[in-house]
């Protein structure tokens, strides 16, 4: 747990040998350590100096060091960064310097960032997007994240908590004050801007969980009867030997995923069990996984053999409203393709799969496009409550009723941003952070 008053200190730089290593330590002691370590004194702010780092009479380094003054630092302390050689036993050795200084501890994990929100220098919303970004494996995750980070979520909810706290203190002074009426149009208008936030909130929870969807990745499912080429198709997609490929039917059991980095959108392409009726028991597990499995994706490649053409194999009724690409699949066996704009492939020969892809690239671009987008299940759930007491205030009978519902609306977009004691929240959100950020 956090505790005030302590000093911190975490390797900031990844693990393992490297040409440089970022140790870094914040807190009320860091002038301390700089004396102590690096013979320091009196650093200037925002300056970089080079020292001999020791232990005692005992040299473990040189390097450079790097002063930030409170408040002007990323915690909001006294923060000094030790920028080393990157070699296990540097690091080792000023770690182990730095744990023999009374009133230093090993920052817990997020415990920068952690403090950073408490002493203002982000909100919970930017610090997630913090996160998001340290983990960002694609272009448009990088965005997303380095927008989020940018505060263009966090802005967002506080311009409409602004709103409400606004027409909160006006209702709450009336309430202080019962022998002064409530003008007529300012009621009016309290009704009207909440019913406008309603309608706005409600448009932004309708982004068929976009953002979502783009931290964790589009799925795609690959289905069809046995032998029909789906293996083939992962396979040809990837440009790997992803899935095992085999005439007998049934080898495909369990689920097999693809991670892959399409236009900068993260997708996982997921091949599949064989849709048939069998009674070989882990078959129809691996038949049930897959049909689960393509209930959750947001797209599903459907693949015929193209013999069969133009007659499909049916999917499970589960799946009547899901996305569907149909493809017809082993089409280098044929004379010639039919006339049609239906998607013949060839997961042989990589015919129409350049053709599929773009179809696919185009799907994402139109389901990732919009504005600010919600990234995280929190985020929906206090907006949809607040959405739920803008309803209850709307409707409320009297002012004191009115008054309490838009208070509780306004605290559950404060716990989004952190505007409202959450402690438990944020223990919650910052064990997901790696130590030294």
């Amino acid at each position: 747990m956090y505790t005030s008053g302590d000093t911190i200190y975490a390797l900031a730089s990844g693990l393992g040998t490297a040409g440089v290593a970022v140790i870094r330590i914040s807190g009320p002691k860091v002038l301390d350590v700089l004396v102590k370590l690096c013979n320091l004194k009196n650093p200037k702010p925002n300056c970089t100096y080079f020292r001999t780092i020791k232990s005692g009479e005992k040299a473990l380094d040189r390097g450079l060091i790097l002063y930030f003054k409170a408040p002007h630092s990323f915690t909001g302390e006294d923060v000094a960064e030790l920028q080393v050689h990157g070699g296990r036993g540097v690091i080792q050795s000023i770690m182990q310097a730095l744990s023999e200084i009374s009133g230093l501890r090993p920052a817990e994990r997020g415990e920068y960032s952690r403090r950073a929100v408490i002493n203002g220098k982000m909100d919970l919303t930017e610090a997630e997007g913090l996160l998001d970004l340290v983990h960002a494996e694609t272009e448009e995750q990088r965005k997303q994240a380095l927008a989020q980070l940018d505060g263009n979520l966090g802005k967002l909810y506080e311009s409409w908590r602004a709103q409400l706290v606004h027409h909160l203190a006006y209702a709450e002074a009336f309430i202080d004050f019962p022998e002064e009426e409530i003008p007529p149009e300012k009621e009016q208008e309290i009704n009207t801007d909440i019913h406008d936030l309603i309608q706005k909130i409600s448009e932004h929870l309708s982004d068929n969980r976009r953002g979502e969807r783009l931290r964790e990745g589009f799925q795609i499912a690959i289905l069809g009867v046995p032998n029909v080429g789906k293996s083939s198709l992962v396979n040809a997609l990837t440009k790997k030997d992803v899935a095992i490929v085999s005439q007998t039917a049934g080898t495909t059991r369990d689920i097999v995923e693809a991670h892959l980095d399409v236009a900068g959108f993260p997708v996982i392409l997921a091949d599949t069990a064989g849709l048939r009726n069998s009674d070989e028991e882990i078959e129809a597990e691996g038949i049930r996984r897959a049909v689960k499995r393509a209930e959750q994706a947001d797209l599903i490649l459907s693949i015929q053999d193209a013999k069969d053409y133009p007659n499909t194999k049916k999917l499970p009724k589960a799946l009547d409203k899901k996305r569907v690409i149909i493809l017809w699949n082993k089409s280098d066996l044929l004379k010639k393709n039919p006339s049609t704009n239906e998607h013949f492939i060839s997961a042989k020969t990589g015919a129409g799969i350049i053709a599929l892809w773009d179809e696919i690239k185009t799907i994402l671009t139109d389901s990732f496009s919009g504005e600010a987008a919600i990234t995280r299940e929190r985020y929906r759930v206090a907006l949809t409550e607040c959405v739920e007491y803008l309803q209850l205030a709307l409707n409320a009978p009297a002012l004191e009723l009115k008054t309490e519902d838009l208070r509780l609306a306004a605290r559950a977009l404060g716990r989004i941003t952190g505007r409202i004691e959450v402690d438990e929240l944020l223990d919650v959100i910052f064990r997901d952070f790696c130590i030294g950020k």
